[in-house]
């Protein structure tokens, strides 16, 4: 090899380890590393404060809507030890009931209102109000227990309770008992935990309200959203137990004044319209008006997820 092609190998060779010694020189240590990745995580929102309680709600209610309902526990499938006792009772035309000492049952938001399922061809004789496993289930009422039994295809664990107002409660989807039957109860008593048992979705309470077998909308008994009864007494008459909330013979004609001065709920012949008022959700409309978020879907053109501002008029039936 002459000297000129060495001379040009060796400065070669002398430019590339000159080069290699520069980004040797430049990396960074671990430490830099792992100081500059914490310091892109503390800038980082959190994701907790951006979801609204709103949503939340609407997201729960569109969670459960769909679920299959429960075979009723009251028909002739029943077991022998579990006949429905007021199957061949003469029950009432009207019976006016007593439900000022109350108590909630659980303090969750209402997932899934009383009503029709269409997909399912049965009705949802309940609310389901969210509850966490484990939560805590109270008597609504003063009484006694009349059931705790287990129905693996539909309530899962559940309680019956018979109350001194001559109306029963039944809990469904329990974890655990914290009652037996023949015990006396008085209202606000815990009766059970909340669980996922049976035809369940996700945790819930399922909640039925009856008059001697006759399944109430609870609605029309509890407002579930403010905590408390809508009135002292309900009424019940047989052609309007299903009836959506705040429902009572004696107040239909008041509620059919107000309603037709009201600009937030208008009636229309067969149709009916809602003004959406601030805070308001998909979910809290449907379990107003005792419909479903999948049929307020299906009336306005709208999607499950989608928002709704205050203002607009949607069809509610």
């Amino acid at each position: 090899m002459n000297f000129s092609k060495r001379l040009g190998l060796t400065l070669s060779l002398a430019a590339l380890l000159a080069s290699g010694t520069a980004v040797a020189q430049n990396l960074q240590s671990v430490s830099n590393y792992s100081s500059r990745h914490d310091q892109l995580l503390a800038r980082q929102s959190n994701i907790g404060e951006q979801i609204r309680l709103e949503e939340t709600e609407q997201y729960a209610s569109q969670l459960y809507e769909e679920c299959e309902p429960e075979p009723d526990i009251y028909t002739e499938g029943w077991e022998s030890g579990l006949v429905n006792s007021y199957k061949n009772a003469v029950v009432p035309d009207v019976a006016t009931i007593d439900v000022s000492n109350f108590h909630l049952p659980c303090p969750g938001i209402l997932t899934s209102p009383y009503g029709y399922r269409p997909r399912f061809r049965r009705m949802h004789k309940g609310v389901d109000l969210r509850s966490a496993i484990g939560d805590t289930i109270y008597a609504a009422f003063d009484g006694k227990v009349r059931l705790t039994k287990y129905e693996r295809r539909g309530y899962g664990y559940y309680v019956i309770l018979r109350h001194t107002n001559g109306l029963e409660t039944v809990y469904g989807h329990l974890t655990k008992f914290l009652v037996k039957p023949d015990d006396m109860v008085k209202a606000g008593d815990p009766i059970a935990l909340s669980g996922n048992t049976g035809r369940s979705f996700g945790p819930h309470l399922h909640f039925e309200t009856r008059f001697m077998g006759y399944a109430i909308n609870p609605s029309a008994i509890f407002d579930f959203e403010n905590q408390t009864v809508r009135a002292d007494e309900y009424t019940f008459t047989k052609t309007t137990y299903e009836n959506a909330p705040g429902y009572t013979p004696s107040r239909s004609s008041a509620r059919r004044a107000s309603a037709s001065r009201s600009n937030s709920y208008k009636q229309g012949g067969s149709k009916a319209t809602y003004k959406v008022r601030r805070g308001d959700n998909l979910g809290k409309i449907a379990a107003r008006h005792g419909t479903t978020v999948a049929a307020l879907c299906r009336l306005n053109g709208l999607k499950k997820n989608s928002t709704i501002q205050a203002g607009k008029v949607l069809r509610v039936r």
